[in-house]
C-alpha cells in the first residue's frame, strides 16, 4: 500500500450497515468487492485532524485505503496498492 496526498472521493455506503459500496472518483465510479479492513480512531487521533475511520477496500482494479474524517464528514483516498492495477503498474479507472 502507497501512502498518498489525501485525495477527496465521494463513497456510496449501505444504508443498513455502513459498508463502503462503491467509489466515485472524478467521473469513473468503481465497485467495492470486499472490506478488507476496518481501523477506527475515535480514541486516540491527531487533535489538528480529529477522529477517523480507515477502510482499506478491494474493487475490480486497485485496492484503497479510504478514510472517513468525522469531524469533517468526507471521504478521501489516504493510500493505494499499486500491484493491483493493470499489467503495465497503472491503475484502470471506470471500465
Amino acid at each position: 500500500m502507497v501512502r498518498v496526498s489525501p485525495l477527496p472521493v465521494q463513497v456510496r455506503c449501505d444504508w443498513f450497515d455502513g459498508r463502503p459500496r462503491a467509489v466515485t472518483l472524478a467521473d469513473a465510479t468503481m465497485p467495492v468487492v470486499s472490506v478488507a479492513k476496518v481501523r477506527r480512531e475515535t480514541a486516540a487521533y491527531p487533535r489538528a485532524t480529529g477522529p477517523r475511520t480507515i477502510v482499506e477496500v478491494v474493487t475490480p482494479t486497485a485496492r484503497l485505503a479510504l478514510s472517513f474524517r468525522h469531524r469533517e464528514r468526507r471521504w478521501v483516498i489516504e493510500g493505494i496498492d499499486p500491484d493491483a492495477g493493470g499489467p503495465d503498474g497503472r491503475l484502470r479507472w471506470g471500465a
